[in-house]
C-alpha cells in the first residue's frame, strides 16, 4: 500500500541507507574548491520534474490496513471452511506479497486440500493464488472487484517492505523473524520480474533532498488527540539487499539544497506489474469470478473447503477487525514524464516517475501523518501544496 513517512524516508534514502536524519552529516555549504570527482564519476543531467498544477490528471486516496499486531496470517474454521488469513500489511503489501504468500500457502495446503479460493484481487490475492497454483493446487479468485478497482491499484509502488506494519510494543516477540523471511522471500521474487517487458518492476536512482537543518525545539509538535503508535522499523535485518545511499556534494547534483544523498529504489510499475500477475494466474489454469462478500456466512456458497482470504481494508468490514486502522495516504498524479528516470524527495513529498503517471505524495512530518483517518475523498488543496513544494526545486 501506499507508505509510512518515517519508513519512506529511509526507503528514499537509498536501500539500507539513512533517513532525514543520516543527512545530517553531508555539508551544508559549498566547499572553497569543488572536491575533485570520483575516478569513472560523470554527473548526471536530469530531465527536470514539470511540477505544474496544470499537468494533474487526477487523484486517488488509499486506506492502509494497519494493524499493531502486524499482519493476521492465522488460520480458523468457519462453518466447513479452513480459512487462512492474509491481510494487514499497513503500507507494505506489495513490497512483503509473496513473501507473505508463501506462509498463507503452506497454511492453506497443510491440510492436503488441493481445491483452493482466494478471496480478494489485490497485490496479496494475486501473489497468493499464484504461490498455491505453482504449489499444484486448484485456484479460483473471487472478489467484487479486479486489481485496477483496488485499494492496492492506488499504492505508490515503492519498495518499502517495513512502512506501518507493526507497534513495536503491541507486535509479537518472533514478528521480527517472520517479517525478515517474509521481505527476503519477496525480494528475491521481485528480481525475476525487473527486466521483462512492460517493465513491472524497475529500479531508479533516488534523491533524497533537504534544506538547513531546523533548529533546535522547532519539531512541529504531535497532535495531542493521536494516540501513541511505536511503528515497527525492521530495515536493519536486511541492509544487505540492495545498495546504499551516499552523500552528493554540491557538483554531484542541480537541486538547490543544502544537502543531498543519491541511492536507489525499487520501484513497481503497479499497472504492468498487477496486469502481468493476472495473466500469468489465467493461462496456467486460475479462474477469477465476480463475487462480493458482507460476512463470513458468505464463505458457505464457495465449493472449495479452504479459503485464503486476502480482503485487505476490505477485512476491517468482513471480518469485524476493528484492530485493522485505517492510515489514510493521497497520491496526486501528474501526466507521465517517461524523460525523467530518478525520484526524490524533499520537504515531506515522494516524488515517484512510473510509465502510467508522476506519482506525488505528501508524506507528513511523522509516521503519524493520515493515522486514523477513514475519510478516502481527495483534498485538492493538499496535491496542490504537494506540487508547489517540490515545483520550488524546479523554479
Amino acid at each position: 500500500m501506499i507508505l509510512a513517512a518515517a519508513s519512506r524516508r529511509r526507503v528514499l534514502a537509498g536501500v539500507g541507507g539513512l533517513g532525514a536524519a543520516g543527512l545530517t552529516g553531508c555539508a551544508t555549504t559549498a566547499p572553497a574548491s569543488p572536491a575533485p570527482l570520483r575516478p569513472g564519476f560523470q554527473p548526471r543531467v536530469l530531465a527536470p520534474l514539470r511540477m505544474d498544477i496544470s499537468r494533474l490528471t487526477h487523484m486517488t486516496v488509499c486506506l492502509r490496513p494497519f494493524r499493531a499486531a502486524g499482519p493476521r496470517l492465522d488460520v480458523e474454521t468457519v462453518g466447513d471452511k479452513r480459512v487462512v488469513h492474509n491481510y494487514g500489511h499497513g503500507g507494505s503489501g506489495w513490497s512483503l506479497s509473496w513473501g507473505s504468500a508463501r506462509i498463507a500457502a503452506r497454511n492453506a495446503l497443510e491440510g492436503g486440500h488441493r481445491d483452493i479460493a482466494v478471496i480478494g484481487c489485490g497485490a496479496l490475492g494475486l501473489t497468493a493464488a499464484l504461490t498455491l497454483q505453482r504449489a499444484g493446487a486448484r485456484v479460483s479468485i473471487y472478489a467484487a472487484e479486479r486489481t485496477a478497482q483496488t485499494r492496492s491499484a492506488r499504492a505508490s509502488g515503492v519498495w518499502s517492505p517495513d512502512s506501518r506494519i507493526a507497534d513495536a510494543a503491541r507486535a509479537p516477540d518472533a514478528f521480527g523473524d517472520v517479517w525478515e523471511r517474509m521481505a527476503r522471500d519477496s525480494w528475491a521474487m521481485h528480481q525475476t520480474y525487473v527486466g521483462l517487458p512492460g517493465r513491472p518492476v524497475f529500479w531508479n536512482d533516488n534523491y533524497m533532498l533537504r534544506d538547513a537543518p531546523r533548529a533546535a525545539g522547532t519539531q512541529p509538535a504531535p497532535h495531542p488527540a493521536q494516540p501513541a503508535i511505536d511503528f515497527a522499523h525492521y530495515s536493519d535485518r536486511v541492509r544487505d539487499l540492495g545498495s546504499r545511499s551516499r552523500p552528493l556534494e554540491p557538483h554531484e547534483h542541480p537541486f538547490p539544497v543544502d544537502q543531498a544523498r543519491l541511492g536507489l529504489t525499487m520501484t513497481f510499475n503497479v499497472a504492468a506489474l498487477a496486469a502481468r500477475l493476472t495473466d500469468d494466474f489465467l493461462r496456467e489454469g486460475g479462474r477469477i469470478q465476480q463475487m462480493t462478500f458482507h460476512t463470513p456466512a458468505d464463505l458457505a456458497r464457495l465449493s472449495e473447503p479452504v479459503v485464503v482470504n486476502c480482503t485487505g481494508y476490505g477485512a476491517r468490514a468482513l471480518w469485524g477487525d476493528y484492530s485493522i486502522t485505517p492510515v489514510r495516504g493521497q497520491i496526486s498524479w501528474l501526466a507521465p514524464q517517461p524523460e525523467v528516470d530518478y525520484s526524490l524527495y524533499y520537504s515531506g513529498v515522494s516524488v515517484v516517475p512510473r510509465p502510467d503517471g508522476i506519482v506525488v505524495q505528501a508524506l507528513g512530518g511523522s509516521d503519524m501523518y493520515g493515522y486514523g483517518i477513514e475519510e478516502e475523498v481527495a483534498d485538492r488543496a493538499e496535491a496542490e501544496r504537494a506540487i508547489n513544494t517540490v515545483a520550488r526545486l524546479f523554479a
